[in-house]
């Protein structure tokens, strides 16, 4: 089967269970039979027992294998566990590292649409600093920071030039560099997908742009990037003040790209809430992912909104 779709059930002490289960009623079939969940089989089937959910299943050993039923196609990553509902932090990190590798793996081929990677608790992964966006970047070996973390709908996209970094660390991660390879992507990504050069506003670190005094980063860094950039031909405004763009002027925009995680990405869900999809562009791949998090206040409640899950299911269909 062409354009498969690689779905990881992610954080096993999370609503992900509950969000692929909603999110496969919600799909039409012909989407269904793409995709291949890498998750673990008992894992997954007492969840949605006890939640009172009823999904068929079926293990295939890998994605080439030939499925002609309706089941929903497993590939089993090991896990040992006693409650379902309580996996502890070391064998709930190995699940994660494996599925994330099995999926790594097969996304290489060239019969994956892109890998869809359930929410999970970035305590779990190799560092408390990395993400699944700089986890994937190392398993591509991306070494120039050109990889870009898209939070993206239809009307609006926002990109953090420093990702998982703490506040106090953030104006030591940003150099003209890094900011030139990842608008260099953005850019790539939109020309390959939509056909277009995106209009793309830039912020500024500090608040009102530092005033502009002589040794801020809005001084130092940002303008001479953005000067650099439109000479080249990138269609860029900036440094934009942050505390008043997303009231009205984001509309002018194709894309917000903004110096942290935070400082893009609370206004951007402010607006839109599950109406967005992760998309990490400049890996070997596409992958995306539901854009929350493990939400395991909800664990067991069937009050989990699917919308972003579903969003990231069709996205990768149309891809």
């Amino acid at each position: 089967m062409k354009n498969k779709i690689l779905i990881l059930s992610g954080d096993p002490n999370s609503i992900n269970s509950e969000l692929i289960y909603k999110s496969f009623k919600k799909i039409k079939p012909s989407v269904r039979k793409k995709i291949y969940l890498i998750t673990n089989y008992n894992l997954i089937e007492k969840q949605l027992n006890k939640l009172k959910y009823k999904m068929k299943f079926i293990n295939v050993k890998d994605i080439d294998e030939k499925v002609n039923n309706n089941k929903i196609k497993i590939v089993n990553v090991d896990i040992k566990f006693k409650n379902p509902f309580k996996i502890p932090k070391n064998i709930s990190s190995k699940f994660i590292h494996s599925s994330l590798n099995l999926a790594h793996k097969y996304a290489l081929n060239n019969n994956v649409s892109g890998v869809i990677s359930c929410p999970i608790n970035k305590n779990l992964l190799v560092s408390s600093k990395t993400g699944v966006t700089e986890y994937l970047a190392s398993k591509c070996n991306v070494k120039d920071n050109s990889e870009v973390m898209l939070i993206r709908n239809k009307n609006l996209s926002v990109a953090p030039i420093t990702t998982h970094v703490d506040i106090k660390d953030v104006s030591k991660g940003i150099t003209a560099n890094k900011i030139v390879k990842k608008i260099m992507t953005i850019q790539k990504w939109y020309k390959n997908k939509n056909k277009k050069k995106p209009i793309i506003g830039i912020l500024g670190l500090n608040p009102h742009n530092a005033e502009y005094r002589k040794l801020s980063e809005e001084k130092k860094i940002i303008i001479p990037v953005v000067k650099k950039l439109k000479k080249i031909g990138i269609k860029i405004k900036g440094p934009l003040v942050a505390d008043t763009l997303f009231i009205k002027d984001f509309k002018n925009y194709d894309v917000i790209v903004g110096m942290f995680h935070d400082q893009v990405l609370t206004p951007f869900k402010s607006i839109f809430k599950y109406n967005a999809i992760n998309i990490t562009l400049g890996l070997n791949y596409l992958r995306v992912s539901p854009d929350h998090g493990v939400a395991v206040d909800l664990i067991g409640k069937n009050k989990a909104n699917p919308q972003s899950l579903i969003e990231c299911i069709n996205f990768l269909n149309k891809s």
